[in-house]
């Protein structure tokens, strides 16, 4: 059970539940001069919505690109709906406004799962956040540390993005078996003019082996 939920989390980490569908090699990212001029996305409207293509960085294969989009905005929730291109299912995920998911399909994390930003962001501020997660016959603590660490200007097929570079730990602890544990490290690119992440990495290991690394990177992005 507890290795079924790593399979789950990695589903987490790109904000959809349905990451299955399987896409062409991506085109050739287009030259600077083509590069779209840049929206801006402070604060989070209905229909607000960013692609993401995701890469499995030990085949090199292109394995999904998903949409996330904005449904509903309330003072303390965002809802957010994400498919994967080519399939008709639907996710569904619920953030504060602080982009920490509070519920993502079947999972609850209570208070947060503790992926978001601490605003105001500057090179070298830290935070932590602890997690209980539960879903059906599951119970898994997470500890979670985070730290900016740098700002970089990135550059992907959505458009040329000023970032704050994050990176973060998490810890992931079986309730009824301390014994059994796992990490995952991520590098976060936050852009704030779209407030959204541009770009992410991820590496998932369990019994000290590395059992899945990934990049994720925004290839389109608007508002309604």
């Amino acid at each position: 059970m507890f290795r079924c939920y790593f399979l789950a989390i990695l589903g987490l980490v790109f904000s959809a539940s349905v990451l299955t569908a399987q896409t062409p090699n991506a085109a050739p990212a287009p030259a600077a001069a083509d590069t779209p001029a840049q929206e801006t996305m402070e604060d989070p409207q209905v229909g607000d919505r960013w692609t993401y293509e995701i890469r499995d960085d030990i085949t090199g294969d292109i394995k999904s690109t998903f949409t996330a989009t904005i449904t509903e905005v309330s003072a303390t929730e965002i809802s957010l709906r994400t498919n994967v291109i080519g399939n008709s299912n639907f996710g569904y995920v619920t953030y504060d406004h602080s982009w920490n998911r509070t519920i993502n399909g079947n999972w609850r994390f209570s208070p947060n799962d503790g992926t978001g930003i601490r605003a105001p962001l500057e090179v070298g501020k830290t935070w932590s956040n602890k997690s209980n997660d539960t879903t059906t016959g599951v119970a898994i603590k997470r500890s979670v540390t985070s730290k900016v660490v740098a700002q970089e200007s990135v550059t992907t097929r959505a458009g040329t993005f000023d970032t704050y570079k994050i990176e973060t730990s998490f810890t992931f602890q079986s309730s009824k078996d301390p014994t059994k544990k796992a990490q995952e490290a991520w590098q976060t690119w936050y852009a704030p003019s779209i407030d959204h992440w541009v770009k992410q990495t991820s590496v998932v290991r369990s019994d000290g082996r590395v059992r899945t690394k990934t990049t994720s990177e925004l290839i389109e992005y608007g508002r309604r």
